[in-house]
């Protein structure tokens, strides 16, 4: 499937959840990835430091990520949150900190005002969000090309986690150079690793 049918099916779909499945999918999501340590691969998750979350847009339905929140405050990491322009189209990364104070922005994202500015550089693992992804990690996002052009400009060994209640489509058609795939995506009942 194409990217814009994707999009319409996931939107419509993820419209029919109720408030507390949403709490209770992203609760399960959020217990998923804690198991993410000692992969085939060697990677390990947890034993960064740096870790960029986005911030839950309701009206759209997306995974609270409150939970994954309280996970990395568990776990004493240093926490980063962005801030969209979008004129330029670009995010501005902040550490989250107890001062911090939030602002929702005219497509109601939660996004700090100011704060303490994290350099890319600095980024090791990425929670990126998604409507849609494929078996090869490729996904779908709102399509403004926010993420695309973060996770770009992140170092190669930064590690791009896609959280989704739905499990892969088998092709997204419509791939492009400048998609940057993910490393793993973490489901409801799977964690696929690309």
């Amino acid at each position: 499937m194409f990217k814009k049918e994707l999009r319409k099916k996931y939107k419509d779909l993820r419209q029919q959840f109720t408030s507390s499945e949403i709490e209770e999918m992203s609760l399960k999501i959020a217990n998923n990835l804690l198991k993410l340590n000692n992969l085939p691969n060697g990677s390990e998750i947890w034993n960064k430091t740096y870790y960029h979350l986005f911030l839950t847009i309701e009206a759209q339905k997306e995974i609270n990520t409150e939970f994954i929140l309280h996970i990395l405050q568990g776990k004493d990491k240093e926490i980063v949150v962005a801030k969209s322009d979008f004129d330029a189209l670009e995010m501005t990364h902040y550490l989250l900190t107890d001062n911090t104070k939030f602002k929702k922005n005219q497509y109601n994202i939660p996004e700090p005002i100011d704060g303490l500015e994290v350099p890319v550089s600095k980024i090791d693992v990425v929670f990126v969000p998604l409507l849609a992804f494929d078996i090869q990690g490729n996904r779908v996002g709102y399509g403004k090309g926010f993420y695309d052009k973060f996770l770009s400009q992140c170092h190669p060994q930064t590690i791009k986690i896609g959280l989704s209640f739905f499990e892969p489509e088998e092709i997204i058609s419509d791939i492009f150079k400048e998609d940057i795939q993910l490393n793993y995506c973490v489901t409801l009942k799977n964690t696929y690793i690309f």
